[in-house]
């Protein structure tokens, strides 16, 4: 089986560049796989778990929220707001982070900052999720 050039990247750094039988991408109209000879396209990410899939196994998980992801037959590169290993994040630093956007919309002193808040608590719920439903995996 072909291999897919794999390449996670943040603002400030690369995370992971790889080939890879299977990537699979949380995207804002649902997960999707990437397998080598996929049709181009372009997606956002929501918040969610990236998997690197070698084989039949998932090699490596990672906490994403937000971004693009660029597919061509070839590659797949996910350009991340914010992406951390899987295995560095615990339930409870996810709570927290919901805490403190819940804080953020209290103390809100105007619409933007109450949008923004919003936003924060609806992603930290996502993480959470998405958390959850893969530590038992």
């Amino acid at each position: 089986m072909a291999k897919i050039s794999f390449r996670l990247v943040m603002p400030e750094r690369e995370l992971l560049a790889t080939e890879a039988d299977m990537v699979v991408v949380p995207g804002s109209e649902g997960d999707f796989g990437v397998l080598h000879g996929h049709a181009p396209l372009i997606s956002t990410v929501r918040p969610g778990v990236l998997e690197v899939l070698q084989g039949n196994k998932v090699e490596q998980r990672f906490i994403v929220v937000g971004g693009f992801a660029e597919v061509t037959p070839e590659r797949c590169t996910v350009l991340a707001d914010e992406a951390i290993p899987f295995a560095e994040v615990t339930a409870e630093q996810l709570a927290e982070r919901e805490r403190a956007a819940e804080r953020d919309l209290v103390d809100a002193a105007n619409d933007a900052e109450k949008a923004a808040a919003q936003k924060d608590l609806a992603v930290a719920k996502d993480l959470r999720r998405a958390q959850a439903y893969y530590a038992n995996r």
